[in-house]
């Protein structure tokens, strides 16, 4: 898993590639996303456009850190997600729980 962070605005855009599944790229994800967290970002763009797959852990991982960015009054927002992904977080009965967006400037403006 490689992970790219940038910050746009007020907004953390996080870009992956990779498999998004248990072991190693969850946990740098955790780690990338608690760093956010820790600096006051809680506006989060996902960048998924170069994740081919994602399991049962990354999916938790994802729905427990958009519970805590919406806590704390932020978001996390995906951008394009590929089809594989979506089927995933539509058969698990979350991708409903996301906004999900075509572009990078689409997700970051969404938040203004």
């Amino acid at each position: 898993m490689d992970i790219n962070v940038r910050r746009r605005s007020q907004v953390e855009v996080i870009q992956l590639r990779g498999q998004l599944r248990m072991g190693p790229a969850v946990d740098s994800l955790r780690q990338t996303i608690d760093e956010a967290f820790s600096s006051g970002d809680t506006r989060i763009v996902l960048d998924l456009a170069e994740v081919p797959m994602i399991d049962s852990s990354g999916i938790g991982l994802l729905v427990k850190y958009l519970a805590s960015a919406k806590q704390n009054g932020g978001s996390i927002k995906l951008v394009q997600p590929c089809k594989f992904v979506v089927q995933t977080l539509r058969l698990v009965g979350v991708l409903n729980l996301f906004e999900v967006h075509d572009g990078e400037e689409a997700a970051v403006s969404s938040f203004s």
